[in-house]
C-alpha cells in the first residue's frame, strides 16, 4: 500500500515568472490588472496590484486564482447554475467569473492565475499569456 505520492510544486521563480509575464501584457494592452498566483492549496505565493487597477479587484483575482486551483478549471467556463451555490459554501472564496485559470504541469494542477481589473476577456487574456510564457520556460 503506497501512503504517499510525488507531488510537483510551483517555485518562487515560477510564481515570478507568471507574475512578470501577466504585468508585461497587461502593460502592453493598456489595462492595469490585479494579478495573484495561488499554490495547489490555494495559498497565495505571488500578488501584485498595478497603478489603476479597481481595489476591490484585489480579491476577485485571489478568489479566481483560488476557484481556478481546486477546481483545475477556467474559471467562468463552471456551469452556472451552482454559481450561488459555490460562493455560499465557501463563504464567496469560489467565483465563476472569467479571469482564472488553473496552473498545470504533468498533469498536475501546481496552482492558480486570477486576473481581475478588466473585462472578463481582457482578464482571461492576461492569464492566458502569462500561462504560455509559464509552458514555455524551460524546466529547471
Amino acid at each position: 500500500m503506497k501512503t504517499t505520492r510525488p507531488a510537483i510544486k510551483l517555485t518562487d521563480e515560477g510564481a515570478r515568472l507568471l507574475l512578470e509575464a501577466a504585468i508585461e501584457h497587461a502593460t502592453k494592452m493598456g489595462v492595469p490588472q490585479c494579478i495573484a498566483i495561488v499554490d495547489e492549496g490555494c495559498n497565495l505565493v505571488a500578488f501584485f496590484r498595478m497603478a489603476g487597477s479597481r481595489v476591490l479587484s484585489i480579491q476577485s483575482a485571489q478568489r479566481k486564482a483560488m476557484t481556478a486551483a481546486s477546481t483545475g478549471k477556467p474559471t467562468g467556463s463552471l456551469d452556472p447554475a451552482i454559481d450561488l451555490k459555490l460562493a455560499l459554501a465557501t463563504d464567496g472564496d469560489m467565483v465563476n467569473i472569467k479571469g482564472g485559470l488553473p496552473i498545470m504541469t504533468d498533469g498536475q494542477i501546481i496552482g492558480g492565475i486570477g486576473v481581475g481589473s478588466g473585462t472578463g476577456d481582457q482578464d482571461l487574456e492576461v492569464a492566458s499569456v502569462a500561462l504560455s510564457k509559464f509552458g514555455s520556460a524551460a524546466p529547471s
